[in-house]
């Protein structure tokens, strides 16, 4: 790569910021608070969603500080290169790079799965049956259109993705607070009785859950280096946006629970739609939201496409992965072929139809929840070997922060072994079996390309 040619400082803050903010509030919030509040009621689950969010904080600002100590793509890559060396550093960018692929290819599924409730009879063209599911071309073809479309905006410039995020943040936000001002005026507390249900059985189901609606705000690390910010700033901006998606997901709860009674709730199939009909006394409303969400999957995977494509921008940088991966684009400046990469693993995923969203998202996770594990480790083995690394964002004077998010991950880690409640199945292992077979050929067949590599050598290459 050229001297000249390197990522760009174009990111403010507001466009930082809603990039995170974007990532975290997805589609979940229409499809999952309805359970949420049936699980534990509207109090259990705003109580769940505040100390979920606060676990999640912990976790937050062990990113915070290193992000602010070393603001380069990959995130946690380079945190991991400089804490625990290069084998370390390969296994964390490749478990948190199946993250985001993950989440990037379910919304290319989760889309035509969303505008059956706009659009019930869209679908034609029956072309097979996958696990039961019948896949039809028209389905396959909104997840195809869109996928290309999302690759398209990223490729020429993270600037016009980041405009884009702008826009549809600011229409998920707006469409919340129609339904939480709504709740408000025409909602009812009886809808919400009981306010505490399912004892701590329920109250620990969705505190279980609560990570998961987070994923997201590590993509602003992830873009460190294209921030138009002091370094300082990129840790309070990273805590900022998880306050802001707790409080989100706090009202939506708050919302559904006081629009919608828990029979109306048990019985419906998307009861943050149904809540948003019922307080506003029509189903064009109901719609309104479904829009809202689609604004929330257009946000999670424009977001989410931005961090996973400079992840393998970096490991392709660091001789992890072929330099082709490494090289930015001549004139849009972007890590286009990353950007194509992933993209084109979206552009398949529709063909396997509606079961790929739950094995996506379930194997995604696990990973991701390795990939937090390791950047905890990172903390700690930085705050013991270099105590005088600069850290213009410092995350406590101690490192209990970092053994809270140790914990956590490790906690949430085992929620996905085999008989426990997030247990993966088959589909989800073959998954994880095969990204880390192509992974460990990679680690082990570029093992000499990439061995002696040092952060303080990344950090030369843009300089």
């Amino acid at each position: 790569m050229s001297e000249k040619q390197k990522l760009q400082k174009v990111l403010s803050r507001p466009e930082a910021l809603v990039l995170a903010f974007g990532a975290m509030i997805g589609w979940g919030w229409v499809v999952m608070a309805g359970e949420w509040v049936l699980e534990a009621g509207v109090i259990g689950a705003i109580l769940a969603f505040l100390v979920g969010g606060a676990l999640v904080v912990f976790v937050g600002l062990t990113y915070s500080e290193l992000s602010s100590a070393m603001p380069k793509a990959g995130g946690e890559l380079v945190y991991a290169l400089r804490s625990v060396g290069p084998v370390g550093s390969f296994i964390t960018a490749w478990a948190i790079t199946l993250g985001y692929i993950s989440v990037v290819a379910f919304e290319a599924v989760a889309l035509p799965n969303v505008l059956e409730f706009v659009f019930p009879n869209y679908k034609v063209g029956l072309m097979y049956t996958i696990t039961g599911y019948e896949v039809y071309a028209s389905w396959v073809a909104v997840g195809v259109v869109a996928s290309i479309f999302v690759t398209i905006v990223n490729y020429i410039g993270i600037k016009f993705a980041a405009k884009l995020q702008m826009i549809l943040t600011l229409l998920i936000i707006l469409v919340g607070i129609m339904l939480i001002v709504g709740a408000g005026f025409n909602g009812s507390s009886i809808n919400a009785d009981p306010l505490i249900t399912g004892g701590i059985a329920g109250f620990l189901a969705v505190v279980i859950a609560t990570p998961f609606m987070f994923v997201g705000f590590d993509v602003i690390p992830q873009a460190a280096e294209e921030l138009k910010m002091e370094p300082r700033s990129i840790g309070k901006l990273l805590i900022l946006s998880v306050v802001m998606a707790v409080l989100f997901y706090v009202g939506i709860i708050y919302a559904v629970g006081y629009g919608l009674d828990n029979e109306a709730t048990a019985n419906s199939s998307l009861s943050t739609a149904d809540a948003m009909a019922n307080v506003f006394g029509s189903d064009i409303f109901g719609i309104v939201l479904v829009i809202g969400g689609i604004a929330g999957i257009m946000t999670s995977w424009n977001a989410f496409i931005i961090g996973g494509s400079r992840v393998l921008y970096a490991m392709g940088q660091a001789n992890m992965l072929p330099k082709w991966f490494g090289k930015l684009h001549s004139k849009y400046n972007t890590p286009g072929n990353s950007i194509l990469f992933i993209g084109i693993l979206a552009t398949i995923s529709p063909f396997f139809g509606s079961p790929m969203l739950g094995w996506l998202v379930d194997a995604g996770g696990m990973t991701i929840v390795i990939a937090y594990l390791m950047v905890a480790v990172s903390f700690l083995r930085l705050r013991k070997h270099e105590p005088e690394m600069p850290r213009p964002f410092k995350a406590g004077r101690t490192n209990a922060i970092a053994w809270i998010a140790l914990v956590l991950s490790i906690l949430i880690g085992i929620q996905y072994l085999p008989g426990m409640p997030a247990g993966l199945g088959w589909h989800e292992w073959v998954i994880l079996l095969g990204w880390w077979i192509v992974g460990i050929f990679f680690m082990l067949q570029r093992y000499n390309s990439y061995k002696n590599v040092t952060y303080k050598e990344m950090e030369e290459v843009d300089a």
